[in-house]
């Protein structure tokens, strides 16, 4: 069982299908509560997204492979909150600039 409860995707996805029916998708996976989609990009064929996603277990494994059956593709992890509850991040002092 995981123990994901928070994960960050950097997507790159096709126009079709459009953000609601493909947030609608991901939202039927089990272990997700919740999913944020913002969108970063968008070019003739493409749109980069930011995926946001809150749940009590969340399967990276199986989100990635329904993101590729809706014909995106995972570009980088850029977040990942794991464990028995959600820890905020805290700046230190390198954080600044």
């Amino acid at each position: 069982m995981s123990s994901i409860r928070v994960i960050v995707l950097d997507v790159l996805k096709p126009h079709k299908p459009i953000l609601p029916d493909f947030a609608n998708r991901l939202a039927e996976i089990p272990g997700i509560i919740g999913i944020n989609i913002s969108l970063i990009e968008i070019d003739q064929k493409t749109e980069t997204i930011k995926l946001s996603i809150q749940g009590d277990s969340i399967d990276y494994e199986l989100l990635k492979e329904e993101i590729e059956k809706l014909g995106g593709t995972v570009h980088s992890i850029d977040k990942v909150v794991a464990g028995k509850r959600i820890i905020q991040e805290v700046e230190t002092p390198q954080d600044r600039s």
